[in-house]
């Protein structure tokens, strides 16, 4: 039975040890930030994970060769939205639909680890991750501040958290009610 660590917790999976990283971390530890992009010829990059530390698709890895490393999904980089990554690619307005983000994130997280400053040609080598969407004019923009928020160089005000309550979200748009706000019927 494959045994990792996942998000700094130690799993293991009584799973096929042939079956691809991907689809354990989505359908045995529910971490579905992970997407599937293309069924193993992933070039989308929605997939990609940090092992040991390194971006890597995760629908081109087994449970086997996964075994004893450290894997890090997008829920484990950060819950709230907190990374420097995630924040400058708020600020940035470099998400569109969001399919793509978690890979991206992944992906520009380990490059910043390895050049807190990278150039706009290191980004673009890094960043393999394809977006239909097209952010990516903003993506390069967005990863260099990451560098420099993780380098205490600048700040980001909080991305806004995730979801939000019904009667907020009531508040901001009047054509949304919730069951509380409805009037009780006449008699």
């Amino acid at each position: 039975m494959p045994r990792m660590t996942v998000n700094d917790r130690p799993v293991e999976f009584d799973l096929d040890a042939e079956m691809p990283l991907l689809y354990a971390l989505r359908e045995a530890l529910n971490l579905t930030g992970t997407k599937a992009g293309g069924g193993g010829n992933c070039d989308c990059g929605a997939c990609m994970v940090l092992v040991d530390g390194a971006a890597l698709r995760s629908c081109r890895i087994t449970l086997a060769e996964a075994e004893g490393r450290f894997i890090t999904t997008i829920e484990g980089v950060s819950r709230d939205r907190s990374h420097p990554v995630q924040q400058a690619m708020v600020a940035e307005q470099a998400i569109q639909c969001g399919y793509c983000t978690p890979g991206i994130v992944i992906a520009a997280a380990a490059l910043l680890q390895r050049n807190p400053v990278p150039s706009r040609a290191e980004i673009e080598d890094a960043i393999q991750n394809m977006c239909r969407c097209g952010v990516y004019p903003r993506l390069v923009s967005a990863i260099q501040r990451a560098g420099r928020v993780a380098q205490r160089g600048e700040s980001i005000g909080a991305a806004p958290a995730p979801g939000i309550a019904p009667e907020d979200a009531a508040a901001m748009v009047p054509a949304l009610r919730t069951p509380s706000d409805a009037e009780a019927p006449e008699d």
